[in-house]
C-alpha cells in the first residue's frame, strides 16, 4: 500500500486539470504540461481535489501508484510556482556567459570553451558565476543542471569546478612534503 498515493492532491484556484484517455493536461499561470498515465493507474477529480488509485491490486500498480501521484503533484507545483536550480562556478578563470539566449558558454579550465544548448522549455540566467535554471518541469530542470555540473564536477583537492549552490565539497588533504634530516 502506498502512503503517498493515498493522499489527495489539492488543485489551486488558477489551475485547470483535463483528462483525455491516459493523458492528463495541467494548465496554470506559468504554462501547460501533460503527463501520460499507465493503464494500471487511474484518477478521479472531485471538487478541487484529485485522488489517484490503482485499477487492480497488483505488484506493478502498487509500485506506480505513489510515483504517479508524486509526478502529478510536481506538475501542479510546476505550473503554479515553477522549479529552480542554481549552480556556481568556483575556480580561477572560470567564467560563464549566455550567448544568443539559447547557448551557454562555459570556460572551466579546458583549452577550449564548452558550449551547451539550452532546451526550449527552460529559462537560464547568469549573474557573475552563478547559473540559475528555472522551468515548469522538475525533471528537465534537474536533468539540465546535472548535465552542466557533469562538464566539470568539483574536485576534492582545491574545490574547483561546477557545483550546486550551497553544496559542500568534502576536501582532501594533498600530499605532504617529507623533510629528511642528514
Amino acid at each position: 500500500m502506498s502512503r503517498i498515493g493515498k493522499k489527495p492532491i489539492i488543485i489551486p484556484e488558477k489551475v485547470e486539470v483535463e483528462k483525455k484517455d491516459n493523458e492528463v493536461t495541467i494548465k496554470g499561470p506559468k504554462g501547460e504540461i501533460s503527463q501520460v498515465f499507465p493503464r494500471e493507474i487511474s484518477f478521479k477529480k472531485e471538487d478541487n481535489k484529485i485522488l489517484v488509485f490503482p485499477k487492480k491490486k497488483t505488484r506493478k500498480s502498487a509500485a506506480l501508484w505513489g510515483l504517479m501521484r508524486a509526478l502529478l503533484q510536481n506538475n501542479i507545483t510546476g505550473v503554479t510556482e515553477g522549479f529552480e536550480k542554481k549552480l556556481e562556478l568556483k575556480g580561477i578563470g572560470y567564467r560563464v556567459s549566455l550567448e544568443k539566449e539559447k547557448l551557454l558558454k562555459l570556460e572551466v579550465g579546458f583549452s577550449h570553451s564548452v558550449e551547451v544548448e539550452i532546451p526550449f522549455q527552460l529559462d537560464v540566467s547568469v549573474e557573475k558565476n552563478i547559473i540559475t535554471i528555472s522551468g515548469i518541469d522538475k525533471q528537465k530542470v534537474g536533468e539540465f543542471a546535472a548535465k552542466i555540473r557533469k562538464i566539470r564536477p568539483p574536485e576534492p583537492y582545491k574545490g574547483k569546478g561546477i557545483r550546486y549552490f550551497g553544496e559542500k565539497v568534502r576536501r582532501k588533504e594533498g600530499k605532504k612534503a617529507v623533510t629528511t634530516t642528514t
